[in-house]
Parts: structure tokens; C-alpha cells; sequence
């Protein structure tokens, strides 16, 4: 815990601030998602109800190795808390040995309560079967690489799994009326998590279409992962005119 906040207070404060402010808004949202257990008696004396209890550890899978994302320490921890869980651990790839201070101070600030610094397949396996410094865990959520997507699929059964999570990829259905750079915007956010994800864009209006490039064209050298973002476009991206909205729907 010294080292989580010790992260969170090497932080700027507007960095501080916006991981303090994401973390209050996500923990708000949940506290009124929470399910709680309820009885009642019949007449003859039978007592039904349902029971709901949390889980005793839970780990989390934070991808690390390409980009590092505060986000998904906050949107897994934070929920697991709230639900009542007794201990998150969470474990995180540190490439070159380098720690990301603003995942470490997320997890301080929600309320992890030990991190590990080992990532890929091999993290996935002692969150599930336990070595002798990592202990194993009821449930493992969080995303991941390919590697880790296939090791969940695999350790299921034995623990418990959030989802097998597929290829970063967005669709974005567009009438031609918005601001084309947040279209493109909007296709960065999946385009730079990896050089296989893929970005769509269905639209009717072939004028707002090649608004929609050049806006890419001029945004695309100031983004910090271009380079990814590229390649993702470069192979993967499609901007397509349809006939109508109503074909769009259609197709999506």
C-alpha cells in the first residue's frame, strides 16, 4: 500500500484530479447497482429469499505491455469493492521493469489490495492455481492480449471468469451531421489498443466520409500511439458509404 500511494502522490494534481474524479463517478454509479439479499415467511412458515454474497478474492488482469490503462483498474476494482468483496488482487506487466504511476495510484484509490508484477498467460495461471508468493482466486476479470483472452478460456472452470474478450474493434454509425474529428477520435479509441483491432465507419454521405479522412489525416501525427494507430488503420479500417441510415442499421 505505501508504494500504491506513494505512486498517487507523485502524480500532478491534474492527473490526481482526474483519476480521483473518475474513481468517485464510477464508484457512485455502482453503489446504486448493488443487489442485496432478501427473505420473507409464507403463511404456512416456509422462509424463501435469495442470498447474495461476494467473493472472497478476486484477481484482476490489467494490460501493461503495449500502453498502460488506469481505466481498467478503476472499472474492475472499483465494482469488486463496492460489491463487498474481501481482497482484489491485481496483477500488471511491467515491461522493462518500469512501473506506470498512474495505474499504480489508481489501485490505491480503489482500493486494491495487492499488486503483482507479472503479466501474460503465466499471470492468469497463479491468479487461478496459486504459486507460493500469488495466491489463487475465486474469479479473474480484466482484459488482456490474445494470450490472455485463451489462458481465461482454459482456467475456467477451475476459477471463476468474466468473459472471453475478443478483438478491440468499434462501429460507428454516422449521418453525416457530426464533427468529423470526433468520428475520427472515436476510431483512434480502439485503432491505437493494438495493430488487429479494427475500425468502421458506415455513413451516407460520401462528402462527411472524406471529411471524416482528412480529419484522420491531420489528427493522426499528434496521437502518442500513431505509430499503432496506423498500422491498425492502415490493414484493418473501413469507411463505407451506404444507401441510408436504415441500410447502416442493417448492416450493423
Amino acid at each position: 500500500q505505501s508504494v500504491l500511494k506513494a505512486a498517487l502522490e507523485s502524480l500532478s494534481s491534474e492527473q490526481r484530479t482526474a483519476l480521483e474524479t473518475a474513481a468517485q463517478r464510477i464508484r457512485a454509479f455502482h453503489e446504486r447497482q448493488r443487489v442485496e439479499g432478501w427473505t420473507y415467511t409464507e403463511a404456512d412458515g416456509t422462509v424463501l429469499g435469495q442470498r447474495v454474497t461476494p467473493l472472497d478474492r478476486v484477481g484482476l488482469y490489467v494490460p501493461g505491455g503495449k500502453a498502460a490503462y488506469p481505466s481498467s483498474v478503476l472499472m474492475n476494482a472499483i465494482p469488486a469493492k463496492v460489491a463487498g468483496v474481501a481482497e482484489v488482487i491485481m496483477v500488471v506487466p511491467t515491461p522493462d521493469g518500469a512501473r506506470n504511476p498512474l495505474v499504480l495510484a489508481a489501485a490505491y484509490l480503489a482500493g486494491v489490495d495487492r499488486v503483482f508484477t507479472i503479466g501474460g498467460a503465466q499471470a492468469v495461471g497463479a491468479l487461478a492455481y496459486g504459486t507460493q508468493t500469488i495466491p489463487s482466486v475465486d474469479k479473474i476479470v480484466g482484459p488482456g492480449n490474445a494470450y490472455v483472452a485463451a489462458a481465461k478460456r482454459r482456467v475456467f472452470g477451475t476459477v471463476g471468469i468474466d468473459m472471453i474478450a475478443g478483438p478491440s474493434e468499434i462501429l460507428v454509425l454516422c449521418d453525416g451531421s457530426t464533427n468529423p474529428d470526433w468520428v475520427a477520435m472515436d476510431l483512434f479509441s480502439q485503432a491505437e489498443h493494438d495493430e488487429q483491432a479494427q475500425s468502421i465507419l458506415l455513413c451516407p454521405d460520401a462528402d462527411f466520409i472524406e471529411q471524416v479522412q482528412a480529419s484522420v489525416n491531420r489528427l493522426l501525427p499528434e496521437m502518442p500511439r500513431a505509430k499503432v494507430i496506423t498500422a491498425s488503420l492502415t490493414n484493418r479500417a473501413l469507411l463505407i458509404q451506404v444507401k441510408d441510415m436504415e441500410q447502416a442499421c442493417d448492416i450493423a
